[in-house]
């Protein structure tokens, strides 16, 4: 199975592919034409790119290197779907972030909200805990859908010949603030609040809409579900989004989260400094991330 990261060299942001546990920068095993790649260029030109592709040397180990988001700074906001498993709407009701909704009431149609492309981070890079700022700051594994073949006005049947590749991604939120502001961008957008990895693995390798999905947060199994479980499933959301908004390459939806987040527990289990969070995600790996508290004066959140 191939997947495609984005890691560090000499303090540049470098393409590379992983197979059966190695790693090829691209720029070195293309064939002819070799030039600097960034994600988005390389999903554009993938069905090129693989043709050329000629993995012969004994590549690096992947604890050689440094893991970047697969995107590290998206073009544009991310698009993301709120209450898009029926258990984990009923859990979240009793916060009322979205007034309208009670736990016998499941969404007629997605949810979309957005978060800002700069809170994205990588694996292993520190979520910043906005001491002073929230105080409920909860987690959610997600299965984010990474757009290739750009579309507007996409029919469900035909939603899937535009989707590249799928990734692992935590949308971090911070539900005093959500409920706070009602729209949920300020809360789910402070800096580092969007990690994202390790990897991009093409469409072609895996099936996105039956994958199991879960969630540890010190080593305790809070989530656990599978994508086959969402209401409203991959090609109904390139759908609806593509309506009346053209997608672009690169172009990230995350497509929800099962029940077992923080919030939803009596009482609630929210993050705190030191927590480990690991999110795994079937035929895709493994995301893990470490909360970290950082002073007041430095917190920063998008609005």
């Amino acid at each position: 199975m191939l997947k495609l990261i984005t890691f560090l060299s000499q303090g540049d942001a470098r393409v590379g592919v992983v197979r059966g546990g190695r790693m090829w920068p691209l720029d070195d095993v293309l064939s002819a034409n070799a030039s600097k790649h960034d994600m988005v260029t390389v999903i554009r030109d993938w069905d090129a790119i693989r043709k050329s592709l000629k993995l012969e040397s004994p590549g690096l180990e992947l604890t050689d290197i440094e893991l970047q988001a697969p995107i590290p700074r998206p073009s544009g906001a991310i698009m993301c779907i709120g209450k898009n498993y029926r258990d984990h709407v009923k859990e979240m009701d009793k916060w009322k972030t979205a007034p309208a909704l009670s736990a016998q009431d499941v969404p007629k149609n997605p949810i979309v909200f957005t978060k800002a492309p700069q809170s994205v981070i990588g694996p292993g890079a520190a979520i910043k805990y906005p001491h002073g700022l929230s105080s409920q700051v909860d987690y959610e594994a997600e299965l984010a859908v990474i757009i290739g073949k750009p579309g507007r006005a996409i029919k469900r049947e035909n939603a899937l010949e535009h989707v590249f590749g799928y990734t692992i991604l935590n949308d971090v939120t911070a539900r005093d603030l959500q409920k706070r502001h009602q729209q949920w961008f300020i809360g789910k957008s402070c800096d580092t609040f969007c990690p994202m990895g390790p990897w991009i693995v093409p469409a072609t390798e895996i099936n996105g809409e039956d994958l199991r999905i879960q969630c540890w947060i010190n080593d305790e199994l809070r989530q656990d579900g599978r994508t086959s479980d969402m209401i409203f499933p991959i090609p109904e959301l390139i759908e609806t989004i593509s309506a009346g908004i053209t997608l672009q390459t690169g172009d990230i939806i995350a497509t929800g989260t099962p029940s077992g987040v923080g919030s939803g527990f009596d009482p609630p289990k929210h993050l705190l400094p030191g927590d480990k969070i690991r999110i795994a995600i079937e035929n895709i790996g493994e995301l893990l991330n470490t909360v970290e508290r950082i002073s007041r004066n430095r917190e920063k959140c998008r609005g």
